[in-house]
């Protein structure tokens, strides 16, 4: 027996607006959007999407689990489309060569319209190749 990851669901005061983000800034499809529940489909089908349901609370603190986002140009111009989205950035966060992979590297904190963080790695234009960690 075990797990697998099936879908990941964000909970949300407003599922329309945080998936209409949702999927502009990651080129999904905007499926069925509902204020009781918004669905994202991956158009590649690597993924079984992203679901946004409602939620009476409001964001308080920092998310415990967030998203890594790799570009596929630099990070740079991934954080300016975004914030023309409506995200925010939060900070920029550079690291020595680290005991994970020795690498040095970079990426922006940033929010999405709702204020859940996610990251904005480098890219390819940045220095960065698939082969490192």
């Amino acid at each position: 027996m075990g797990l697998a990851p099936d879908t990941l669901t964000f909970d949300t005061g407003d599922p329309v607006r945080v998936a209409t983000f949702w999927a502009a800034a990651l080129g999904y499809d905007l499926v069925d959007p509902d204020p009781e529940g918004a669905y994202i489909a991956d158009p590649s089908g690597q993924t079984r999407g992203i679901f946004f349901q409602p939620v009476p609370e409001p964001k308080k603190v920092k998310n415990r689990v967030h998203l890594d986002l790799r570009p596929t140009g630099t990070m740079r111009e991934e954080v300016f489309r975004l914030a023309a989205l409506g995200a925010t950035s939060v900070g920029y966060v550079e690291k020595q060569a680290s005991a994970v992979d020795g690498q040095s590297t970079f990426w922006t904190v940033m929010q999405d319209v709702e204020g859940n963080e996610f990251c904005v790695l480098r890219g390819p234009g940045d220095g960065w190749t698939p082969d490192e960690l």
